[in-house]
This record gives C-alpha cells, sequence and structure tokens, in this order.
C-alpha cells in the first residue's frame, strides 16, 4: 500500500515548498521522481532547483541534463521512474497511473486557488478508493507542515 500525503498550499508558493519536500527526500537517502504538467513546467522547476538557495545544493535532473539513472532526483513531465525512485511527487494537478509502485506519494496542491482545491479532493477520493493509506498536511503560521488527517 502506498502512503499519499496530500500538502496544502497557503502560505507558500510551490516555488518555496517543493524544495524543502525534496531535502527532507534525500535526507532521508531516498530519490524521488517530480512529475510536472508540461515540459515547459520541468524546465522552469530544473532552473529553479538550481538557484533557489545560494548556499545549498539539491542535486537533481531532467531529460536535457541526462543520466536519468545517477539523479536523486528526476523532474519529468512522462510517466516515468529512470532513477529508480521511491518517492512521486505530483504537481501542477497532475495524477499518475504507477502511484502503487511507489512508497510515498506527495501531492502538492495552491491552497488559494479553488479549482485547484476541488480537484485535489477529487484525487483524494480517488486515492482513498485504491486503498491507499493517506494524510493531509496544511502549512501553519510558521511556514512548517502540520498533519490535519
Amino acid at each position: 500500500m502506498t502512503e499519499v500525503r496530500f500538502y496544502h498550499l497557503q502560505r507558500r508558493t510551490l516555488e518555496q515548498a517543493l524544495p524543502k519536500i525534496l531535502e527532507k527526500v534525500l535526507e532521508r537517502g531516498w530519490r524521488a521522481v517530480v512529475l510536472a504538467g508540461s515540459p515547459e513546467r520541468v524546465d522552469a522547476l530544473n532552473q529553479h532547483l538550481w538557484t533557489y538557495d545560494p548556499s545549498s545544493f539539491l542535486p537533481h535532473g531532467a531529460a536535457r541534463d541526462g543520466f536519468a539513472a545517477e539523479q536523486p532526483v528526476w523532474l519529468t513531465a512522462e510517466e516515468e521512474n529512470p532513477n529508480g525512485a521511491t518517492v512521486l511527487v505530483l504537481v501542477d494537478g497532475v495524477t499518475s497511473d504507477a502511484m502503487g509502485s511507489f512508497d510515498l506519494v506527495c501531492d502538492l496542491f495552491d491552497g488559494n486557488d479553488g479549482e485547484a482545491v476541488l480537484a485535489a479532493r477529487d484525487r483524494w477520493k480517488v486515492c482513498k478508493a485504491a486503498g491507499h493509506s493517506l494524510t493531509y498536511w496544511q502549512q501553519n503560521d510558521r511556514g512548517g507542515w502540520e498533519k490535519r488527517a
């Protein structure tokens, strides 16, 4: 059974939250695939992860970088897992038919966008019906996460 965590972004943007979540993934010695909504979004996230914090380094790559099997974090708009990841991070409201092949799935959605919230609720229902273990995380006033369900 896959653990699926829904992250309700309200106080920080995806661009602020994603690097922190990926840092936690790497701290645990895991690998991740980040599934985005388009190749253009992959390019933007790839560039952002190189520059989000001048004092840190978050190793990652995408198709243009190559060496997929060696990348601890792989950014893609395709259903793939070329780096043997156990964590799947979903952004832009995307879904994956391969969720069951990961140990952990993180679904990040914009809580300030009503349509994104409704779509996340629908994804929650689908995941619950599929028998996944679900948790819901909301940002607190300090920018951290609180488990709500």
